[in-house]
């Protein structure tokens, strides 16, 4: 039987995962037999995806990292090298605590840089830039910048990948060079039109 994905050899795909086609699966990965994951994903070398997790079309999930149970990505999100998920808000080793998990919402376009932290809990809104080492505690807002320990806001963000020149709140206009996509500021959302 020909499967719809590319799977090395020592990757490990429990029975029941339902994964899209064209998904390329790296060394070492382990997939859990109740993943949900869409088309033409990539998961690189030491990737585990858990049981209650759903990964849109076209995410790129790089080295090491854990998609632990109830972790939702949309399409497009890009997961840095070694970024981490959590989803217990307040772990103890002798304290069980799996009902307890708290759901984590990653809308489409999000990039997550390498070493950064989602902490469980929180929405990355669309678009949105997660710069490396961060430390996400709250929710954030869609195509916002955001770095730092704990995060903060520090820009915008464009569809395309670059930085917005407009200020955090207030009024303004944004025409991306690469697109040509206008991007609108009102208060402190932006938006596209």
């Amino acid at each position: 039987m020909t499967l719809p994905y590319t799977k090395h050899e020592t990757a490990i795909v429990d029975e029941g995962a339902q994964i899209g086609a064209g998904c390329r699966i790296w060394h070492w990965v382990h997939i859990s037999g109740k993943a949900k994951i869409g088309e033409k994903c990539s998961f690189g070398q030491n990737v585990f995806v858990g049981n209650n997790v759903t990964i849109g079309n076209n995410c790129k999930i790089q080295n090491n990292v854990s998609i632990y149970d109830n972790v939702f990505l949309e399409d497009d999100v890009f997961c840095g090298p070694s970024m981490v998920f959590t989803n217990v808000y307040n772990p103890r080793s002798a304290i069980v605590r799996k009902d307890e998990y708290r759901n984590t919402y990653v809308k489409r376009g999000v990039t997550i840089g390498a070493n950064a932290t989602i902490v469980c809990g929180v929405t990355l809104g669309e678009f949105s830039f997660i710069a490396a080492g961060a430390v996400v505690n709250k929710d954030v807002k869609p195509f916002a910048l955001m770095a730092g320990v704990p995060a903060k806001q520090i820009g915008w963000m464009s569809k395309f990948g670059e930085q917005i020149k407009l200020p955090l709140e207030g009024k303004g206009e944004f025409v991306c060079e690469n697109t040509k996509e206008k991007y609108v500021l009102v208060g402190s959302q932006l938006s596209v039109i």
